[in-house]
């Protein structure tokens, strides 16, 4: 019987704000039909109870599963068929549009505010899984770091990876990032998407489009992506952008990964960008060198990768930053294993993050390269592999910031290294991996307990991860004297 649960559904979405009393029809009956179901005893229909939209969704998809609607009966399934229930809860793209833009004549934040309330509400963000990650701050010389171990993606089915090999995706949409995944229905391979709503929005004259990330690293996780279907670049129409879109929203930062492997995000194939409102700690790092340039604040932060921060009204900022770009394009320093070439390869490039700052335009410039070596085959500038247990993914915009995003399996891993601390034995043979870790650790004060022990674990874990960041940066230790080197190559 599925009156009860649906009925507390249905005043769950009143409560949220996605439907009104007027909409319970109609909705309803749209619920009924994904679900499949003809009869219906209104008499019976719940009136609602606390509980999360997990709880309220549950019933309905066990009852579609003993119903072999949903087959196979896996975690992945599940997620399109709940989907497909929300989505009969949102709001049209031009209704959701009208209202953001209404909300946006009282002030940007009211716009958002409403926005991302309606993504966590219609279970498009699904603050139920992101809530589960592990989250500490890492105090560290460069200041204090986020951590965080993302348990809010969850594992694959062997039969999902099964059906995916088969699916017919025919290439639409393109890719995760492309518009044409507002209101899809997702397959195996590809999730689906009836509850996101994007708004459009128009940079450097072209069609680009706001949605949240359904991951949420951090508050407001934003995504901005061009309509075009192309892959990443990084230019002076890329910091332009940038500028504009903080400018629409100063409240929120917006950063773009780089446009080179290694050094680049996970999507290069779609143009886009990363925003939010939130403090990272690269915003709170100290300045250990600084200049006025063309009209310009120019300054070197103290941080594991090599940023210049440009300070200013929007033009003088944008122009010196589109030298900056085209310099460090051709910039080689052999002495600090920096070359702009191999061949006709590009190695240089640049991570951007723009901020608007008391009505000032900040633009930071993070100085990448992504050659490698025999001896650093993932990257000269890249986690070297002694990092690699703990982070060995790209290091990205999110993480350049200052965030680190670490693999799930960390969680139960560091676990056992705590354990094997705080006992005096041996590592099990599932954390083998983080020997060296252990033994650093038994060099220095043996904890009182295994609560002690877990956390020396977890500070060394952090530790390496900064060690990592660090490998990144292309003038190493020396960041003002190669930075300096650099900027006196553009005049």
């Amino acid at each position: 019987m599925i009156e009860g649960p649906l009925g507390d559904l249905l005043v769950y979405a009143q409560d949220q704000g996605l439907i009104t009393a007027v909409d319970v029809p109609y909705v309803r009956n749209r619920v009924l039909e994904v679900l499949r179901i003809a009869a219906y005893d209104l008499m019976r229909e719940g009136a609602g109870r606390p509980a999360t939209i997990d709880d309220l969704l549950l019933p309905l998809l066990d009852d579609a599963a003993a119903r072999g609607l949903i087959q196979p009966d896996t975690p992945t399934q599940r997620d399109l068929w709940d989907t497909a229930i929300m989505g009969c809860f949102v709001a049209r793209p031009s209704a959701v549009q009208h209202r953001f833009w209404q909300d946006y004549q009282r002030s940007p934040a009211a716009a958002t505010d409403h926005l991302h309330a309606g993504a966590i509400a219609s279970n498009y963000i699904r603050v139920t899984r992101t809530d589960r990650n592990l989250r500490w701050a890492y105090p560290c010389e460069y200041g204090v770091l986020d951590m965080t171990i993302n348990l809010s993606k969850p594992e694959k089915d062997p039969r999902d990876i099964a059906a995916a090999a088969s699916a017919a995706g025919g290439g639409y949409p393109a890719c995760l990032l492309c518009r044409e995944n507002e209101g899809y229905a997702g397959r195996p391979d590809h999730p689906a998407r009836q509850n996101l709503r994007l708004i459009d929005l128009e940079l450097t004259g072209e069609s680009w489009f706001l949605q949240y990330s359904p991951y949420r690293y951090y508050n407001e996780h934003c995504i901005v992506l061009s309509q075009e279907h192309r892959p990443m670049v990084i230019s002076p129409a890329t910091f332009r952008r940038l500028a504009q879109f903080t400018a629409i929203l100063p409240h929120y930062l917006a950063g773009s990964n780089a446009d080179l492997p290694i050094v680049g995000g996970s999507i290069l194939s779609h143009d886009h960008y990363q925003g939010g409102q939130y403090e990272f700690p690269m915003d709170r790092a100290k300045t250990l060198w600084s200049t006025t340039r063309d009209g310009v604040d120019v300054s070197v932060l103290q941080w594991p990768l090599a940023v210049l921060r440009l300070s200013g009204d929007d033009e003088p900022v944008l122009t010196l930053a589109d030298r900056v770009l085209a310099g460090w394009r051709s910039y080689s320093d052999p002495g600090r294993d920096v070359l702009a070439h191999s061949g006709q390869t590009p190695h240089n490039t640049i991570t951007p993050i723009a901020r608007r700052v008391a009505g000032r335009l900040r633009l930071d410039l993070v100085l990448r390269n992504n050659r490698t070596s025999a001896e650093h085959p993932d990257g000269i500038f890249h986690p070297h592999a002694q990092i690699h247990p703990v982070k060995k993914e790209n290091i990205g915009l999110i993480e350049v910031m200052g965030l680190a995003v670490l693999p799930d399996r960390l969680q139960g891993e560091l676990q056992l290294v705590a354990e094997a601390l705080a006992c005096g034995g041996p590592l099990a043979q599932a954390a083998k991996v983080h020997q060296p870790m252990l033994d650093m650790l038994r060099r220095a004060d043996p904890p009182a307990n295994l609560e002690q022990a877990y956390l020396q674990t977890r500070d060394a874990a952090s530790a390496y991860f900064v060690r990592g960041l660090e490998h990144c940066s292309v003038f190493g230790r020396d960041v003002v004297d190669g930075c300096q080197d650099f900027l006196a190559s553009l005049d």
